[in-house]
């Protein structure tokens, strides 16, 4: 049995990232990470322009206040100036204008008062050169990199790759996961049950936490407790998927058969159990570029175990530099007493106080309450024996979001 930090170990010492591709720079491209350096064709802005509406100056012009100019033009966003603007004179300038020829600062509006028809008092009493002009360049230059590879692309990136007029860019696609619940016991949502029955939750949870890591989520019913039907399920899939992701049967039982079926089916396994609660009989196995991940039925089981090791899989797959998951320490918000045989990950929920943020576990029944992991975005770590902590008391966090 192996330790999480060792499971994890073994986990992405046999993932890579997944060949770059060319991908449209549509909404849909959110979170994908740039395989290239992207850089700057031009200089951005690529041209002096007002940060501000009001008055294109000469800044020698407005030594002292109160000086009164000519105003002798107007310019609009999108409007090129065509008259320079000569000692004594400004031009009316909007947000976003190139600065006319001979004009090095703007002067605010509501730093000036009007002098009769086509002329302007500046009260501004500091107006220096540069004042309120993004110059030339400042954002970007020709040749910059703007974007670094390994950038996960943001709402702003994907703003910054269009200013920079690209449509598509070299991205590492999203992974292709195929999710398989298994269990006899199982039936699909919108049906009734029967006795002995409950409904399929694993499939529609691991989907969305596929989602949710950057990956692609295929789902396509649950697999039954039985050898024949078990093996053509999982065989269809092996080659055609980054990763396969079994739910359920990976245990001792009589009808945990996905150990006997990936083995002859010819997947390595490296992974069998791990020190932790819920989660310990996790298996990950490989066959050739397809990774293999068989989880606990239990559901809160499930979804620990994938925030653990299958979404850091998948963000190295997705070409992330940093797979997580992503741990951070934080005060508790209340009292903590367990005793525990092994490493527990409780459902816990963020808190924002005075200080700062502080954890608070959520009350769990254990692994079969999904109810109660339905409100946490992080996971305390309690360690194994007997833990007693009090408020304030700092802990081992994993955020989930």
């Amino acid at each position: 049995m192996l330790d999480v930090a060792d499971a994890l170990a073994e986990v992405l010492a046999r993932v890579r990232p997944l060949p770059p591709t060319a991908a449209r720079l549509a909404p849909d491209a959110l979170g994908r990470v740039l395989a290239v350096d992207v850089r700057a064709d031009a200089d951005s802005p690529p041209f002096p322009k007002s940060l501000r509406d009001g008055y294109a100056v000469r800044s020698a012009d407005c030594s002292l206040p109160g000086r009164e100019l000519r105003v002798t033009s107007e310019i609009a966003a999108g409007v090129v100036p065509t008259k320079a603007v000569a000692p004594g004179e400004c031009a009316r300038i909007f947000t976003g204008a190139p600065m006319p020829e001979g004009a090095d600062a703007v002067v605010m509006q509501e730093d000036t008062q009007p002098a009769g028809d086509a002329a302007v008092r500046v009260t501004d009493e500091r107006v220096k050169p540069g004042q309120w002009v993004f110059a030339r360049g400042t954002e970007m230059r020709a040749g910059d990199v703007v974007l670094a590879a390994g950038t996960a692309l943001t709402p702003a990136a994907l703003g910054v790759l269009a200013g920079l007029g690209l449509v598509e860019a070299k991205l590492f696609p999203a992974p292709r996961v195929f999710v398989l619940p298994t269990g006899n016991e199982l039936v699909e949502p919108g049906r009734p049950l029967r006795p002995g029955q409950i409904r399929n939750s694993n499939g529609p949870m691991l989907a969305a936490q596929v989602v949710r890591a950057g990956g692609v989520a295929t789902h396509r019913g649950i697999g039954p407790d039985t050898l024949p039907e078990l093996l053509k399920l999982v065989g269809d899939e092996l080659d055609g998927t980054d990763v396969l992701l079994v739910a359920g049967g990976v245990s001792v039982g009589k009808y945990d058969l996905v150990p006997a079926v990936l083995g002859e089916l010819g997947v390595a396994t490296h992974v069998r159990q791990v020190r932790m609660k819920p989660g310990k009989p996790l298996l990950f196995g490989s066959r050739g570029g397809t990774l293999v991940f068989g989880l606990p039925g239990n559901p809160v089981s499930a979804a620990v175990c994938f925030e653990l090791f299958v979404r850091p899989a998948l963000r190295v797959l997705a070409g992330h530099s940093v797979p997580g998951p992503t741990t951070v320490t934080l005060p508790l918000a209340e009292a903590v007493a367990e005793v525990n045989d092994r490493p527990t990950y409780r459902p816990a929920k963020l808190e924002v106080g005075p200080t700062g943020y502080a954890v608070r576990p959520l009350p769990w029944l254990g692994a079969p309450d999904l109810r109660g992991l339905a409100a946490a975005d992080a996971l305390l770590v309690l360690p194994a024996g007997e833990a007693r902590l009090d408020p304030g008391s700092l802990a081992q966090v994993v955020l989930l979001n």
